[in-house]
């Protein structure tokens, strides 16, 4: 069995995600115990439950310590199972948290695995839905991972009610190295040497975007899409995004931004003026778009259990977060891999063999 303290690092619930996630793969029961010891509200909380109740579905494990505020879990997993899970977070809790505690997984499965979830798709420190499907899951493409998600409605912060589908196939996982080179632009298109892809674009490139809201005036959307907009091109760079004004259950607001490797998100807050949503999220892009890693600081968070799971895998980042960081130990535990971190230039170069 391996033991693990869930107070390590930042201490929150990428402990636990992780670890659940890499038993699942590896077979090894665990231990967490001081979950989340350091945050105001210790414990597991609603999203964490849901998360790890569909992971013990999904490689039918056997599981104790999973109630509110529960601060010691016991995971043991059998095998990994396909089919169809229906997931309902029952809060505004993210979507897109509950799958990371599973997508590392899901190549290992013996069938298709199809879900269809319910609860926030753009909520505060979390990555957004469409941050998933245009980053995250690009970048995973390039280990040969095969998964889709699908935006069925938004669900925003307190309501929830956002509803998402997706399609995970098993597949073999291969290492993949993530470059900042100039030759190459943020179309995907490959490297002569094939050894990876940039990750932002040239000044001259377009970055994408989407604003939304629902059950908000149309101008709301229209105006954080243009206060993004103008901060871009300030910073000499051209941007599309689409609005898109809506009427789902839950009302709220959000931007998201995104082009090769790096992303920009804001969730609307009561109170809080359009323009500064805007901004927010354009300020986010510029930063990496202005560091040049290869990739932006949040994904290579997302990127170290698939790296490790691969092998022969590196990127470049500006600065390497605690959740990485935490993220990288906890993977250590279970694969018997060594990330190796160095400054290159500026940034920070993490690779592991």
């Amino acid at each position: 069995m391996i033991e693990i303290d869930g107070s390590y690092g930042e201490g929150g619930g990428q402990v636990v995600r992780t670890a659940v996630a890499l038993s699942s793969v590896t077979g090894e029961e665990i231990k967490i115990t001081n979950i989340r010891k350091n945050r105001p509200n210790p414990g597991l909380k609603q999203q964490h439950l849901k998360a790890l109740e569909t992971a013990a579905k999904i490689c039918r494990a056997r599981v104790s310590g999973l109630f509110p505020g529960s601060k010691e879990l016991y995971f043991a997993p059998v095998e990994i199972k396909g089919g169809k899970y229906n997931i309902d977070i029952g809060t505004a809790g993210s979507i897109t948290l509950l799958l990371q505690c599973i997508m590392p997984a899901l190549p290992f499965a013996k069938e298709k695995v199809e879900l269809i979830i319910r609860g926030g798709t753009d909520v505060a420190w979390s990555p957004t839905i469409d941050y998933l499907q245009h980053i995250t899951l690009r970048a995973l493409e390039q280990f040969g991972y095969a998964g889709s998600v699908t935006l069925e409605e938004r669900g925003y912060y307190p309501r929830g009610g956002g509803n998402v589908s997706a399609v995970f196939e098993p597949c073999k996982i291969r290492g993949f190295h993530f470059q900042e080179t100039e030759e190459n632009k943020s179309t995907g298109e490959k490297l002569t040497d094939g050894e990876g892809l940039k990750g932002g674009p040239s000044e001259k490139e377009k970055i994408m975007g989407l604003s939304h809201a629902s059950n908000l005036p149309d101008h709301v959307p229209s105006r954080q899409a243009e206060a993004a907009k103008s901060l871009l091109l300030e910073a000499g760079y051209a941007s599309q995004i689409d609005v898109r004004s809506c009427e789902f259950f839950s009302t709220g607001s959000g931007i998201t931004l995104w082009t090769g490797y790096y992303g920009g998100s804001a969730p609307g807050e009561k109170g809080l003026p359009a323009e500064k949503v805007g901004k927010r999220a354009a300020e986010e892009i510029i930063a990496e778009l202005k560091a040049g890693a290869a990739v932006d600081m949040y994904l290579a968070d997302q990127l170290i259990p698939y790296m490790a799971l691969a092998g022969n895998s590196s990127y470049t980042v500006r600065e390497l977060t605690p959740h990485a960081a935490t993220n990288i130990w906890v993977t250590e535990q279970f694969l018997g891999v060594k990330f190796r971190i160095k400054e290159k230039e500026g940034l920070f170069e993490v690779s592991v063999d």
